[in-house]
């Protein structure tokens, strides 16, 4: 990373994340805080309590060994060394879906909010499964979280179904709403 004092975030990937020991060592103390303070915020992220920070390790750890197998891509944003988001997808494990991928988690400190962050995490997650050769791209999102539902249509997604009110949180219900990106309408 170049910048240092720079208004722009910087964003990478997982192989220029892990190749600078300074940022590997932070990366998941920083997502942990940004998860943390999101969740208890009442992001969508798919905690009710914000997670441990050996379980934000776990999954990060879980997530950077798929990137090396060719099943993920993860990307961080940056803004002068301090980590402001991060985003990852998964290719699904199963045999017959293997040539498609599920963008899992998008999240930007709150702090950084409505600076393009989250646009920028997820362009750089649909090149990166364009890249990978993924033929569908799926992800969902509660129905509440206009913002992300706007921000994945503005990128191409389309909707394919809805489950009324089938997120809980506590007496709260919304719903799930799916989304797709199919790179095999681009050839």
């Amino acid at each position: 990373m170049t910048s240092s004092g720079t208004r722009e975030p910087v964003i990478l990937d997982a192989t220029e994340l892990t190749s600078d020991p300074d940022l590997g060592v932070r990366f998941a103390e920083s997502a942990h805080k940004i998860l943390t303070d999101l969740v208890r915020g009442g992001a969508a992220l798919g905690w009710v309590e914000p997670p441990s920070r050996d379980e934000v390790s776990e999954l990060l750890d879980h997530v950077i060994s798929a990137v090396h197998a060719g099943d993920a891509a993860l990307r961080a944003a940056y803004l002068d060394r301090r980590l402001v988001g991060l985003g990852y997808w998964l290719r699904y494990a199963r045999p017959t879906h293997r040539p498609h991928a599920d963008l899992e988690k998008i999240a930007v400190d709150a702090a950084a909010h409505g600076r393009g962050i989250g646009r920028a995490l997820t362009a750089g997650l649909v090149a990166d499964a364009r890249r990978a050769g993924i033929e569908i791209l799926t992800l969902d999102a509660r129905g509440d979280n206009s913002n992300a539902l706007h921000l994945y249509r503005s990128l191409g997604f389309s909707e394919y179904g809805r489950l009324p009110d089938f997120v809980a949180v506590g007496t709260g219900r919304y719903d799930k709403v799916f989304y797709m990106l199919d790179f095999r309408q681009e050839e």
